[in-house]
């Protein structure tokens, strides 16, 4: 099996991070992971839900779409579960993160739309999702944004197929591997969450620590390039 733009087993799709991209957002990246693009926006409001009323920590929620024209068939304009699920996935992947005392009573909303999709795009909305955080952060408190940020986050997929372990598929791949797993690490180290399937049947302790390595290279280096797409806005001293 050849993959798309001849990569290798263990090579991210080309990856393209434009910071800035919806002006009226706090945050904004439109993020291309090949095919994939998704377009996140972060936005800061000065409250928090009422269960958090009066406790002086804040909050970050999330929500995640499939835009209409991002699959070749439409899309309904409709939160269905596997959205559901998803941006709840996004919005742990980032609470992981936010030192909500130091927030105070402020939420975080973080919205990840889909414009096109081509697998992977819950990793591709986590790993654009700090990008646009981290922007909405130091737009509104400076270089307090350091303090609220603990650690960035960043997340890929991993599979095995036609036997072969294989980093960050894309649909066609997706769609025919024998195993599924998506990878939440903070940049520093540490899982936050693993989601693994044997779609095809099931799979080894062996195979699943192979994927895992994987998985954790291929996150090495997508925190490396949100380091680099934030430069001098990086939110903690080099």
């Amino acid at each position: 099996m050849n993959r798309s733009q001849g990569r290798r087993d263990d090579a991210l799709r080309p990856v393209e991070i434009i910071r800035g991209f919806t002006p009226n957002a706090s945050g904004s990246v439109l993020y291309k992971s090949g095919a994939t693009t998704v377009l996140v926006t972060a936005q800061i409001s000065d409250s928090v839900p009422p269960f958090l009323e009066g406790k002086g920590v804040g909050w970050l929620t999330a929500e995640y779409a499939m835009l209409p024209g991002s699959t070749p068939t439409r899309v309904q304009r409709r939160t269905d579960g596997r959205a559901t699920e998803i941006q709840r996935l996004i919005g742990r992947s980032l609470r992981a993160i936010v030192d909500r005392k130091a927030l105070g009573p402020w939420t975080v909303h973080v919205d990840a739309d889909v414009l096109n999709a081509d697998g992977g795009t819950r990793t591709a909305a986590i790993t654009a999702s700090f990008v646009a955080v981290a922007d909405a952060l130091r737009k509104q408190f400076g270089d307090r944004a350091g303090t609220i940020l603990k650690d960035g986050v960043a997340a890929v997929s991993v599979g095995i197929v036609a036997g072969r372990p294989m980093l960050d598929l894309d649909y066609p791949e997706d769609s025919t591997a024998e195993v599924d797993v998506n990878v939440v690490r903070l940049g520093g180290g540490g899982l936050v969450e693993v989601q693994g399937t044997g779609e095809g049947g099931v799979f080894s302790r062996g195979q699943f620590t192979q994927l895992l390595d994987l998985a954790e290279a291929g996150i090495d280096q997508l925190a490396a390039l949100q380091k680099s797409a934030l430069g001098d806005d990086w939110p903690w001293p080099v």
